[in-house]
């Protein structure tokens, strides 16, 4: 097997003709070979090779090929030669994300942006597009995919199957339908790689890790569904606790719930963009008002134990850890934001009032000398969370988000774990270099599912 880096050229010529550099053809030890099956995504078709004098890597796709072997538009790309007599150019990434109003300059809504990043630098080296399900046609195995130009303009063009799917559909309710169930499990029959499966909710992180004991004592005291009595009983344990929906983002409906013997119960949450404290003299009052806003069942919500966070200015301050794989598939931190809650915030949402820092400011503040060493000791957590959560997990992940705190005691908590995380924290001028190398780590993550692997390039 070879991996290489080689220029291709589309030209006009109607004949089903491959012309090859004489360099790359002994490269490729194919000197002397009549023909070559050349693959691009899901689709192959026998072609016809013929040499030329050219100094350098050059393949040339005629238009009589073009016909049936979709090749997307000239430049840079990877060549991959696993197999004697096979020549796969690639790879053909996917990106699939959706939006309910699709525009000519924005066609994946408010991700748009982001999207077009993963495309301009992946045009580099390989061919990266990027879909909706509805752009699938699955009687031919094509997509009419978007391609970014090197102007930034947004193109059409009809390709093959790709060989590696991430997924970034922004919808919880669209990927719990039949519709997407059905269309990952294509993906799968047909062989190729589809990450991140899906959102997670609150339940299914617990459930990953409640047989991992190592990582599981990262995680505080959490209980689905509760009970009145539950949740009266765990205030009894830890004097404070949080309760938030199994399936919420963005801080959007958690109560921060305390009880102070001789004084009450207290909630706290934000409505509206405002900042709500109540009291309450008796327990069964704060559960009536739970029940009132959101049901007497209180179900789709957990109960999470308080931590006493680290604090500046009396603000608590968490992490949000950007996890990724790189391309030797092993799980590597990306970028860290600091997030420091808001005066009478229940979250560290900067939508709350929450201001976003470097962790080095943070922790220096908090532990002074040993901030670095705290700092390293909570990205070995990180990477070990990873990889538990990746060893229970029945579908492939290439990216995570952790909600991480440490507690004054140096303890490293995890209160959320994202499959699909926002990308808030590389807006703060620090983190600008964290950003692009989260993009870098995804299409390096998808040369390694397509076994385009950089490390064998030659």
């Amino acid at each position: 097997m070879s991996l290489t880096v080689c220029n291709v050229h589309l030209t006009p010529n109607s004949e089903k003709i491959l012309y090859v550099s004489n360099s790359l053809l002994k490269q490729l030890k194919l000197a002397g070979k009549k023909s070559v099956r050349l693959r691009l995504g899901k689709t192959s078709i026998p072609a016809t090779v013929k040499p030329i004098k050219k100094p350098g890597k050059h393949l040339y796709v005629t238009a009589g090929l073009r016909s049936s072997f979709r090749v997307p538009k000239s430049g840079l790309v990877y060549l991959l030669n696993e197999h004697e007599g096979d020549l796969q150019l690639g790879p053909l990434i996917g990106v699939m994300s959706d939006t309910s109003s699709r525009s000519v300059t924005s066609p994946f809504g408010s991700r748009t942006g982001f999207i077009k990043q993963i495309l301009r630098a992946g045009n580099k080296k390989a061919y990266v597009f990027a879909f909706s399900p509805r752009d699938i046609n699955w009687q031919n195995d094509t997509v009419h995919a978007f391609f970014v130009t090197d102007s930034g303009a947004w193109v059409r063009k009809t390709v093959p199957l790709p060989d590696v799917v991430y997924n970034r559909l922004p919808s919880r309710r669209a990927e719990t339908s039949t519709s997407i169930n059905a269309l990952r499990e294509r993906f799968i029959k047909k062989k190729i790689p589809f990450f991140n499966w899906s959102f997670f909710n609150k339940s299914d992180v617990y459930a990953l890790l409640k047989d991992e004991s190592d990582a599981n004592r990262y995680v505080p005291e959490s209980i689905m569904n509760p009970t009145p009595d539950t949740i009266r009983a765990m205030l009894d344990r830890h004097q404070f606790v949080y309760y938030k929906p199994s399936a919420g983002s963005l801080g959007i409906g958690i109560y921060r719930l305390t009880y102070l013997p001789k004084k009450g119960y207290f909630a706290r949450y934000t409505n509206n963009g405002k900042n709500v404290l109540l009291r309450f003299k008796q327990f069964s009052s704060l559960i009536r008002m739970l029940e009132a806003r959101h049901g007497r069942s209180l179900r789709g919500y957990v109960v999470q134990q308080g931590v006493r966070l680290i604090e500046i200015d009396g603000c608590p301050i968490d992490f949000r850890f950007h996890m990724h794989k790189n391309g030797e598939d092993k799980w590597v931190v990306v970028g860290i934001g600091a997030k420091k809650a808001g005066r009478g915030s229940v979250t560290t949402h900067v939508k709350n009032g929450g201001r976003l820092m470097t962790p080095e400011q943070a922790l220096q503040r908090a532990f002074g000398a040993r901030a670095e060493e705290v700092l390293d000791n909570s990205k070995q957590v990180a990477i070990e969370l990873a990889e538990a959560i990746e060893r229970n997990h029945p579908h492939l992940l290439g990216e995570l988000g952790f909600d991480l705190g440490i507690d004054r005691d140096e303890q490293v908590w995890m209160f959320e774990a994202n499959a699909k995380p926002g990308r808030s924290i590389f807006k703060h001028p620090s983190l600008k270099s964290e950003g692009q190398s989260s993009i870098e780590h995804i299409l390096e993550h998808c040369l390694y599912l397509s076994k385009f692997r950089r490390g064998e390039s030659t």
